[in-house]
């Protein structure tokens, strides 16, 4: 799998929000949901520095349209967590299913988000 480095959490939600738009997104798009989803407006100033940021690091690409900057992803929500989830189960769990499970269950996973776990790895969405 293509290395895809953590992010820092600042920057995750933004990313979170621009996955959550169509794409490109205006600053403002994102803005949007980056309040819809975290219940709180971003300083716009961090925002755009965030967005350069992940411009930089190779997760956005920042096109001018007029006077304003449109955006859009370059790694997608699926391919970010796919690697996050490795990285969590290899490095930190030592590879080991029982550590994850016990961390998952401390976590406080209810018994219907087992339940939904079953679920999805019986019909192979997993």
């Amino acid at each position: 799998m293509t290395t895809i480095r953590r992010l820092p959490d600042g920057e995750l939600e933004v990313m979170q929000a621009l996955w959550d738009c169509a794409v490109p997104a205006s600053r403002g798009e994102i803005e949007e949901h980056f309040q819809k989803l975290f219940h709180r407006r971003p300083a716009m100033t961090t925002l755009l520095t965030h967005l350069t940021r992940l411009g930089e690091k190779g997760f956005v690409r920042i096109e001018k349209e007029g006077r304003q900057n449109r955006y859009t992803p370059l790694v997608s929500q699926e391919s970010y967590l796919a690697r996050q989830g490795q990285h969590f189960v290899q490095d930190v769990c030592r590879g080991n299913i029982g550590i994850l499970a016990a961390a998952l269950s401390a976590g406080g996973l209810t018994q219907k988000d087992l339940m939904e776990l079953h679920r999805l790895l019986e019909e192979g969405e997993l």
